[in-house]
C-alpha cells in the first residue's frame, strides 16, 4: 500500500509543479532586463523615508490616544471627586435640596452630559442631564477600576433627538468617616474624546503622507544624483567596449567613486597602449598570430604541433638584376607595392603572410587557424597573385616600366607550426619537408608559373575546381625521388569571374585605373 502511494504521488504533484514554473516563467518576462540603479536607490530610499514615517506616526497615534484618554480620565476623575466632596455632608443630613443645586450648577457646564448624587442603597438622590440606564449597582458590575476609589463606565445614550451618544461616566463612592454613604457620578461625552482623536489622526496622515511626498521626490533626486557617477562610469564601459580606448573620465572626485573612477581611466589608458602595441605588432607578423600571442602573453614558449596546412611561396623572376638597375628607395617602393597586393589576395583567401625574405613572400593556409579547405585557398591565391601581377604589368608597361614577373610554387601537407628560435628571440612558423618541398618548387618555376605537386592536384576537391597539366618530374636538390608536378593556369569557369571581381575591387581600392 505504501508502494502504491509513492507511485502516485508523483502524479498528484504535476500540476503544482507544473504551475509554479508557469509562475517563474511570468516572473522571469514580468521582471525588466534593465533596471535602473537610480530608481533601485530612489526605491530603497522611499521605502525607508515610508516605512519611517508610518511607524513614526503609529507612534504619535498610539501616544496621543493615551495621553488623551490620560486627560479625560484625569479630568473626570477631579470632577467626579470634588462633587463626591461637595455631596458628602449634605448626604449625610438627607438635603436633598442642596444637592440639586450642586448636581445643576456641574450639569450645566458643557463639557459635562449628566451628574448624579445616589444613595448609599442605589436611590437617585438628585440628577442633572442624562441618566444611566442601569441602576448603580449594575454600573458597578460593567465598570473598569481606575484607582481605590475612582471607576468608569463606557455606554450609549440617546438624546431628544433620537440620535446615539457615545457617554463615559466617571463613578466614586461618597464617604464619611470611612462609610459610603452614597455615590457621585458624573457623564461626558466620549464623542468629544473620539472627535479630537480622529482630528488628531487625520492631521498626523496628513503630516506623514506629505512627508512621505517630499521623501520621494528627495530620494529620486537624491538617487539621480548618487547614480550619475556610475551612469558615466556605465557610458565610459560602452566606450571602451567599443574601441575608444581614448575615452577618459574628467571628473574629479574624492570618494570611493573618484578611486574607481581613476582606476578605470588608468585601465582605459593601458588597453590603449595594449591595442597600439597589438596594432604595431601586427605589422611585423600576422594579425591571426598577433591576436593569439597578446591574448596569451604568459603562455609564450617554444614548441609546435603537427598540422594540415599548405604553404605557398612566391617571388620576382630576375630581382638581383633588377635592383642593381633601379635606385634603393624606387626597388624598396616597388617590393611594398607588390607585397601590399600579395596581402590584399591572402587576407581574401584566409591565408597567414609567415614572412618576407628580401623579394619573398612565405603564405601558409591552415595555420594558425584551422581552414579545411585551405588546399584550395592556397591554390586560388596563388592564380589571384599571377593575375594581379599580369593586370598591373598592362599598366606599367602602358606607362613605359619594365614588367614584373613571379613565379609561385605551392604544396599542402603535414608540417610542425608553432614557436621556433630560442627563449630570447622566437618566431611563429612553420616547417617540414611540405614547406621545405613548396619552396624547391618555386625556384624551378617559370615567369608567372604556378607549379603544384602531382599529390595536390590530385587531392578532394581539387581537380574540378582548377585548371592545369601535367608538368615534368623533378629531381629536387635533398629530396630522393622526383617530384611529379603540375602547371597552374587558371581556375574552373565558376571560380574564375569570382576572382575578376576581386582583382577589379583591389586595384579600384588602390586608385589603379
Amino acid at each position: 500500500m505504501s508502494q502504491q502511494q509513492n507511485n502516485r504521488n508523483p502524479v498528484h504533484h504535476r500540476p503544482i509543479v507544473r504551475l509554479g514554473h508557469a509562475l517563474q516563467r511570468i516572473v522571469k518576462r514580468s521582471t525588466p532586463t534593465y533596471f535602473p540603479i537610480a530608481y533601485k536607490l530612489a526605491l530603497i530610499i522611499t521605502l525607508l523615508i515610508t516605512s519611517g514615517m508610518v511607524i513614526l506616526g503609529l507612534v504619535i497615534v498610539k501616544n496621543q490616544t493615551q495621553l488623551l484618554r490620560t486627560q479625560i480620565n484625569d479630568f473626570g476623575q477631579a470632577v467626579v471627586t470634588q462633587l463626591a466632596e461637595s455631596a458628602k455632608e449634605l448626604v449625610m443630613s438627607d438635603d436633598e435640596l442642596s444637592l440639586m443645586t450642586v448636581v445643576n450648577n456641574l450639569g450645566s457646564s458643557k463639557n459635562i452630559l449628566g451628574a448624579v448624587i445616589y444613595s448609599e442603597n442605589g436611590k437617585v438622590l438628585a440628577v442633572s442631564g442624562i441618566l444611566p440606564g442601569d441602576d448603580i449597582s449594575g454600573l458597578y458590575a460593567k465598570a473598569s477600576r481606575i484607582d481605590d476609589k475612582n471607576y468608569s463606565v463606557a455606554w450609549q445614550a440617546s438624546d431628544d433627538e433620537g440620535k446615539v451618544i457615545n457617554a463615559i461616566s466617571f463613578i466614586e463612592p461618597v464617604r464619611f468617616k470611612n462609610v459610603i454613604a452614597g455615590h457621585a457620578l458624573v457623564t461626558f461625552s466620549k464623542g468629544a474624546m473620539d472627535q479630537s482623536l480622529h482630528d488628531t489622526v487625520i492631521a498626523i496622515i496628513m503630516a506623514t503622507a506629505l512627508m512621505i511626498l517630499l521623501g520621494i521626490m528627495v530620494a529620486f533626486y537624491l538617487g539621480d544624483l548618487l547614480s550619475k557617477p556610475i551612469r558615466r562610469l556605465m557610458d565610459a564601459s560602452k566606450a571602451i567596449d567599443s574601441g575608444q580606448y581614448d575615452y577618459r573620465i574628467h571628473e574629479r572626485r574624492n570618494d570611493e567613486i573618484g578611486y574607481l573612477t581613476e582606476a578605470f581611466n588608468q585601465l582605459a589608458a593601458n588597453m590603449l597602449e595594449k591595442s597600439q602595441v597589438e596594432n604595431a605588432f601586427s605589422r611585423f607578423v600576422s594579425t591571426n598570430v598577433a591576436k593569439k600571442i597578446m591574448a596569451n602573453l604568459d603562455q609564450i614558449k617554444l614548441g609546435g604541433k603537427h598540422v594540415n596546412g599548405s604553404v605557398l611561396f612566391a617571388d620576382i623572376v630576375g630581382f638581383t638584376s633588377l635592383s642593381e638597375q633601379l635606385p634603393a628607395d624606387e626597388v624598396a617602393s616597388l617590393l611594398n607595392e607588390y607585397f601590399t597586393y600579395i596581402s590584399m589576395a591572402t587576407d581574401l583567401y584566409h591565408g597567414t603572410i609567415d614572412k618576407y625574405m628580401g623579394d619573398c613572400a612565405m603564405i601558409v593556409f591552415g595555420v594558425p587557424d584551422e581552414d579545411p579547405d585551405n588546399k584550395f585557398h592556397a591554390v586560388a591565391c596563388a592564380v589571384m597573385i599571377q593575375q594581379l601581377v599580369n593586370r598591373l604589368n598592362a599598366i606599367r608597361i602602358k606607362n613605359n616600366k619594365v614588367a614584373i614577373h613571379f613565379r609561385i610554387g605551392v604544396n599542402s601537407g603535414t608540417m610542425l607550426a608553432g614557436n621556433m628560435g630560442s627563449s630570447q628571440r622566437m618566431q611563429f612558423t612553420v616547417v617540414g619537408e611540405t614547406v621545405n618541398l613548396a619552396s624547391r618548387l618555386h625556384t624551378v618555376a617559370g615567369a608567372d608559373q604556378v607549379i603544384i605537386t602531382e599529390h595536390l592536384y590530385k587531392s578532394r576537391n581539387i581537380q574540378s575546381r582548377i585548371q592545369a597539366y601535367s608538368h615534368k618530374s623533378i629531381k629536387l636538390r635533398g629530396i630522393a625521388e622526383p617530384v611529379s608536378t603540375y602547371i597552374v593556369t587558371n581556375l574552373a569557369a565558376g571560380y574564375q569571374s569570382t576572382i575578376d571581381a576581386q582583382i577589379t575591387e583591389i586595384l579600384a581600392s588602390r586608385d589603379v585605373a
